[in-house]
């Protein structure tokens, strides 16, 4: 099956990457995969403070990977796949890609403004022709209906 790899975070182009992900995915028989990464904790001297700290960025990133779930169960009808991983996310994107050869595509959203995200930036630039799928990048600027039309 065809699956697109999708990385959410709390941007408004995550959630245009997911729908364009998700509607590429019903037209061609496929499925999601979201991954959500979670942000590598700075060594505090008190363990108990640390392990709290890593807990609410776990439950931040559990909410936000539910709510953006829902909503593509609730559009598409669609069931994706989700993954939480705290790390490096160019390392942790290419070990998804390795591990799952189902995985066809890497869907990216770009800001409307401003400069690209890490992601976007590495993988169009560093890694551009390295990766053994093609790498989607979503415009944010996109509305619903343009994304729709689109995909």
């Amino acid at each position: 099956m065809r699956v697109y790899l999708v990385v959410i975070d709390e941007s408004p182009e995550a959630v245009i990457a997911l729908r364009f992900a998700a509607r590429r995915a019903v037209k061609t028989g496929g499925g999601v995969e979201i991954l959500t990464l979670l942000p590598t904790v700075d060594f505090v001297q008190w363990g108990g403070v640390q392990a709290t700290i890593e807990e609410e960025a776990r439950l931040h990133a559990e909410a936000l990977v539910a709510g953006a779930a829902g909503t593509l169960m609730e559009e598409s009808g669609l069931r994706p796949s989700i993954t939480l991983k705290q790390g490096d996310g160019p390392k942790i994107i290419r070990e998804m890609i390795a591990e799952n050869p189902d995985i066809a595509a890497l869907v990216l959203g770009a800001a409307a403004t401003g400069a690209p995200g890490p992601l976007v930036s590495h993988f169009a630039g560093t890694d551009a022709g390295a990766l053994p799928i093609p790498l989607m990048i979503i415009p944010g600027s996109l509305d619903r209906d343009a994304i729709d039309r689109l995909s």
